[in-house]
């Protein structure tokens, strides 16, 4: 039986315990695990080893790429975090680091992108304020020249398209050149005459034609080739690649091409001999229908149009352009006979989309639309 003194001691002892500071040790310290080993840092890795690389395709998250210029090995590539949501594409020259053997199953990762030369852009539409206007795609990165590729016949020319590709050409600072397929069908004479005043290099192909001329002028660069479905572009990189075997499609009755190519590409350019230095390089991109010019501006827009723009010079400032803008000096400039008229409607035709005015409208029966202005032959 505990007495009343024990219990009053006992009481004491409890007191003094509770009153007194607890002294703590590495025990009674919990640390709640990371979600990584790793600890974060800002400074991103030099990867002083990386090597050069060219990107030559890409396909769903994996980019095929070579070492320097030369066509051989090719490297399967990832994306590495570090490059954040930076897009790679056709034409890139990257740091390449990891298993760069080209060896089957080997995966390097792109740690690097170089500064670009030259960016050409296109959106699915003219016009800013809508999604697809604002939906900016890049088609392939550091290329010297822009190939339109437009045939004469079978489906005809549609000088609107072309002067879209002209547009984006001098926009992103690239050299444009025409390439007229299908010349066994129908003269080349209309076009040029409507490209007069530009000077524009153009070469004329036939299914039986040397090819001498236009490996000429692809020599020692990276030339991009443009065009709608159904003009021979795909037939024609095979006669410059004969490794490349690109699908090859056929014109429907009513005119209208089927797509055949599916992603851009870049193909090394054989001389005629097998040899050269730097034969060049020509990337191939899937036959498109339009070629939107939301992503340039208005004031950029004219510089595709150089027969036009020495006719502004007399226009007061701020002068829109357009059909119903006062004193516009471009319409007294074609009256004097300095420009061809369908030239500046072919500008005009353009700033309406841009201002989202001039409506898509329907497919005709060669299977192109308003946009792509009127056709030729």
């Amino acid at each position: 039986m505990v007495s009343d003194g024990d219990r009053q001691e006992l009481t004491r002892r409890r007191v003094v315990l509770a009153t007194r500071r607890r002294e703590y040790d590495e025990d009674d310290v919990r640390v709640r695990p990371g979600k990584s080993s790793r600890p974060r840092t800002r400074t991103r890795p030099l990867h002083a080893d990386a090597v050069d690389g060219f990107v030559i395709a890409v396909d769903r998250g994996r980019y095929t790429c070579v070492l320097g210029d030369a066509p051989t090995p090719t490297v399967t590539a990832m994306r590495a975090r570090e490059l954040g949501r930076k897009s790679v594409v056709v034409g890139d020259r990257v740091g390449l680091v990891g298993d760069t053997s080209g060896a089957a199953g080997a995966l390097a990762r792109i740690v690097r992108i170089a500064e670009r030369r030259s960016v050409l852009r296109r959106t699915a539409e003219d016009d800013a304020t809508t999604p697809e206007g604002r939906l900016e795609r890049v088609v392939v990165a550091n290329a010297d020249q822009l190939v339109i590729v437009s045939a004469l016949a079978d489906p005809p020319p549609r000088t609107g398209f072309i002067d879209r590709c002209l547009v984006a050409a001098y926009d992103a600072d690239v050299e444009p050149l025409l390439c007229l397929t299908k010349a066994d069908l129908a003269g080349p004479e209309a076009v040029l005459d409507y490209y007069t005043e530009l000077e524009l290099p153009y070469v004329l192909i036939r299914p039986d034609s040397d090819l001498a001329a236009l490996r000429a002028l692809l020599a020692g660069r990276i030339s991009v080739l443009v065009g709608h479905s159904g003009v021979g572009k795909s037939t024609l990189v095979n006669r410059l690649v004969p490794d490349a075997a690109r699908a090859v499609g056929t014109v429907s009755a009513i005119g209208r091409g089927r797509h055949t190519s599916t992603s851009a590409v870049a193909l090394w350019l054989p001389t005629a001999s097998g040899g050269g230095d730097d034969p060049g390089w020509i990337i191939d991109t899937p036959g498109v229908r339009s070629f939107g010019l939301a992503h340039v501006s208005a004031d950029s827009l004219l510089h595709g149009f150089p027969d036009l723009v020495e006719g502004t010079v007399d226009c007061p400032a701020n002068c829109p352009h357009t059909t119903d803008a006062p004193d516009c000096g471009l319409d007294a400039w074609v009256a004097a006979g300095k420009a061809d008229p369908r030239r500046l409607a072919s500008y005009r035709r353009l700033l309406a989309s841009r201002a989202g005015d001039d409506p898509r409208g329907e497919v005709d029966q060669r299977g192109a639309t308003d946009r792509d202005g009127p056709g030729i032959g």
